[in-house]
């Protein structure tokens, strides 16, 4: 039970998740002083000379029931901010390097072995059920599967 959780962890792909949470927090953490450094008085400009901002009262006697829209508006603009370095400095680039590899239609597992089956079937319907092969650069010994 242990070795299959070691397994598990030490595994490339939870370390580079992990690396990935850990950057993308940070990352959120400079967004966020951001919006509330320049974003959020932008828009408290636009609420008035009230000291809550931009907002409003849902019954006008009690303080408790103000609706603040200005964290709103930071926080839709926090999740486009993030969402538009996303797109354009993950992803977009990750398409383009596949597209120029040749990556774009890369096969999976399961059908490269699958093609290969095929091509190995062909080879040993013409040489009789044979498989040839030459061990080393000079050798003419044959190697039956």
């Amino acid at each position: 039970m242990l070795k299959g959780f070691k397994d598990f962890v030490f595994r490339g792909n939870v370390i580079d998740l992990a690396v990935a949470v850990v950057m993308g927090t940070a990352f959120v953490a400079i967004v966020t002083a951001f919006s509330e450094g320049i974003v959020k008085p932008l828009i408290e400009i636009f609420g008035g000379t009230g000291e809550l901002g931009l907002g409003f009262r849902i019954i006008a006697d009690k303080p408790a029931t103000y609706v603040a829209l200005g964290p709103i508006i930071t926080a839709a603009i926090n999740f486009v901010i993030i969402a538009a370095v996303v797109y354009f400095f993950l992803v977009l680039p990750a398409a383009r390097v596949k597209k120029r590899w040749g990556m774009a239609d890369a096969q999976t597992e399961v059908e490269l072995l699958a093609e290969i089956r095929d091509l190995l079937a062909e080879g040993n319907k013409s040489t009789g059920g044979r498989h040839e092969s030459r061990i080393g650069a000079d050798s003419k010994e044959l190697n039956p599967l």
